[in-house]
């Protein structure tokens, strides 16, 4: 059953979409010398690029605050488990330059589902097309792709294998941008990140360090 908060949500969301324009707002893109690792038709790949690496950076500051010998592999599977079960507190893990990246993402009509209720992800969108093609594991790449031809996906069912397979992310952009646009960007709707701490201490991420 939809709780009126959940219809006002969706109303709210759908003229957000509606109303925006089709422009990028970022103003900085502070990952922009890590390059484009999502190149795909019809979609902002600077920008999604650069929400990858936020999302990457936002983990790995989380998860290995109290570890200074945390690898971003090993906050991938901490982060994808806790998705997948519903325990990730993501007021506490988004810093505010990714707050700034979702805002200028919700401008990207394609790619929210406002009416979706399992995820605001578009499933029907361009990202979600170019991952499915360029997802590199065959195995999680026909696994995707059969949950999206029969209309079954959604982060549960497609959340096994990947909890199998996460280590695949780090070598994987495609792999990784479902992981960062579905169990993240998509779940910021519904969160209030006006409390995001300014000050919060920013860890520089080596995103080649080998993982432990």
């Amino acid at each position: 059953m939809k709780t009126p908060f959940f219809k006002l949500f969706v109303i709210a969301l759908t003229f957000g979409l509606i109303s925006c324009k089709n422009e990028n707002t970022l103003s900085e893109y502070k990952y922009a010398d890590k390059g484009l690792v999502l190149t795909c038709e019809k979609v902002d790949s600077k920008l999604y690029s650069e929400a990858l690496f936020a999302f990457e950076n936002d983990i790995l500051n989380y998860y290995g605050k109290n570890n200074p010998n945390a690898s971003l592999v090993q906050a991938y599977g901490q982060f994808i488990r806790n998705a997948i079960y519903g325990r990730v507190k993501y007021e506490d893990i988004v810093s505010p330059h990714t707050v700034k990246v979702f805002e200028a993402l919700k401008q990207e009509n394609d790619l929210w589902d406002a009416n979706n209720p399992e995820s605001y992800l578009n499933y029907n969108g361009a990202l979600v097309k170019c991952i499915a093609i360029n997802m590199q594991n065959p195995e999680l790449r026909t696994t995707f792709n059969s949950l999206l031809e029969v209309n079954s996906m959604s982060p549960k069912p497609f959340g096994a294998p990947l909890m199998s397979n996460f280590r695949h992310a780090l070598s994987d952009k495609y792999l990784a941008a479902y992981i960062a646009f579905d169990l993240y960007y998509a779940k910021l709707f519904n969160k209030d990140l006006s409390k995001v701490n300014n000050e919060k201490p920013v860890q520089k991420v080596d995103f080649n360090k080998t993982p432990q």
